[in-house]
């Protein structure tokens, strides 16, 4: 096995096992090294396969999905020049072709004849392997499939041609890397600085799930499909009484673009003055980049706004044309004013600068959508639509009747407010 060859599919991600397993199919029949060793290696290799199978989700053939593993979480030259836009011209295709006929071999090399030399009888725990659970703590179970199913698809390759048209229209479909196979992202610090981690498990809510705010939700929509398309869009700020969708409107325009290589980030407040690097980890990839913040606003004395202005508009880099804002919050204004604000305004000499100050945060989101709560109409039509969504069979003047009592108990006329008392109900039963 020529993984010492490896020009683009160098430095990977659990690089040890393949180095590992390579070993042992080379020299499992070298009477220079003890069997007893090699043995020992060799199950301690299941083992690592076995643990990340637990990790991932995987089934079926581990060895082929870890060999996939690496292919799908490689980020090179070639991989990351093909995710989303698909098959590329220039000399790094033959150095791509180079790589792909060793992961051929390794995919149609037959592990009991290493273990066979070796002395042991072991492969066939990896072989057909079946998960407890059906997924993973790093994986999604619509993730874990599309692994599995690539490496059943790599496994019947009948060339390193058709293996790199295989891998390669993958890299167009779902991406490369941790941006590329997860939707949302978080922002974290370890040792290494400022890290941009995977969340596993998205809420799958579309739009249709919000009953209301067609208006609202279209210019959200217009603004986003514009972004994804290449052309010039906003940022935008969603703002309003609490309850009424905002968040949720922005997760749905996440689950509805996400095939179109739409990608959020979830930064927080205590964060911002991390933006700029985040955004350059994600500047020079091939996905359109949401920013997101949730329940955005400031207390007169907090200054982290200012790191905001200044990456969305202001400093002396270009905010690059692949990432966009998208904000949610309670206030208008973002920026908390009292009437000790207008005292102090009062005797100021520049009164004017105190006020551009504190409004010059919100002129930077270029749309701004207004979501209002519901009046006794409206939330009664909410719940009547997600009872009749959930199956609930309860006559009509009984339902709302119900939910009177409950949204007087229980935060006021919201869409959210509407939901919980769905939820109430639906637990009753």
């Amino acid at each position: 096995m020529r993984t010492n060859e490896l020009v683009l599919y160098r430095y990977m991600e659990h690089e040890d096992l393949l180095r590992d397993m390579t070993f042992l199919i080379e020299n499992a029949d070298n009477e220079y090294y003890n069997k007893e060793d090699l043995k020992g290696l060799l199950y301690e290799c299941l083992n690592e396969m076995i643990e990340l199978a637990s990790c991932y989700g995987f089934e079926g053939n581990l060895w082929h999905n870890f060999l996939t593993l690496l292919l799908a979480n490689s980020e090179n030259a070639y991989s990351t020049a093909c995710e989303i836009v698909g098959e590329i011209e220039g000399s790094v295709n033959e150095a791509a072709l180079h790589d792909f006929e060793i992961f051929k071999e390794l995919f149609d090399y037959d592990l009991h004849r290493m273990e066979k030399e070796i002395g042991t009888t072991c492969i066939y725990m990896i072989e057909d392997y079946h998960h407890t659970n059906g997924h993973g703590k790093v994986f999604n179970k619509r993730i874990r499939d599309r692994i599995c199913d690539l490496a059943g698809a790599l496994g019947q390759a009948g060339s390193a041609e058709e293996f790199k048209r295989i891998i390669t229209g993958f890299y167009k479909e779902f991406g490369v890397g941790k941006l590329g196979l997860h939707k949302a992202f978080r922002v974290e610090h370890d040792e290494d600085g400022v890290q941009i981690v995977p969340i596993t498990n998205i809420a799958h809510v579309h739009l249709d799930d919000l009953v209301g705010y067609d208006m609202a939700k279209q210019k959200l929509i217009d603004n986003t499909e514009a972004f994804v398309s290449g052309r010039r869009a906003n940022n935008c700020l969603l703002f309003g009484d609490a309850g009424t969708g905002k968040s949720s409107s922005i997760k749905a325009i996440l689950n509805q673009y996400y095939d179109r290589g739409l990608r959020m980030i979830e930064v927080y407040k205590h964060q911002f003055q991390d933006l700029n690097d985040v955004i350059a980890q994600i500047k020079n990839r091939n996905y359109k980049f949401i920013i997101y913040m949730d329940d955005l606003s400031f207390e007169e004395f907090e200054i982290e706004y200012k790191y905001l202005k200044a990456v969305i508009e202001g400093g002396l880099e270009k905010k690059p044309d692949n990432i966009l804002i998208y904000a949610t919050s309670n206030r208008r204004h973002l920026i908390r004013e009292t009437f000790k604000d207008k005292a102090d305004r009062d005797e100021e000499l520049h009164t004017n600068d105190t006020v551009q100050e504190k409004l010059s945060l919100v002129a930077r989101f270029g749309v701004t959508i207004y979501f209002g709560k519901p009046d006794k109409k409206e939330f009664q039509k909410i719940v009547k639509i997600l009872a009749e969504r959930n199956g609930l069979t309860m006559p009509e003047d009984q339902l709302l009747l119900e939910a009177n009592k409950w949204e007087l108990n229980h935060g006021g006329l919201s869409g959210r407010t509407a939901q919980q008392f769905i939820d109430y109900l639906l637990g009753k039963n």
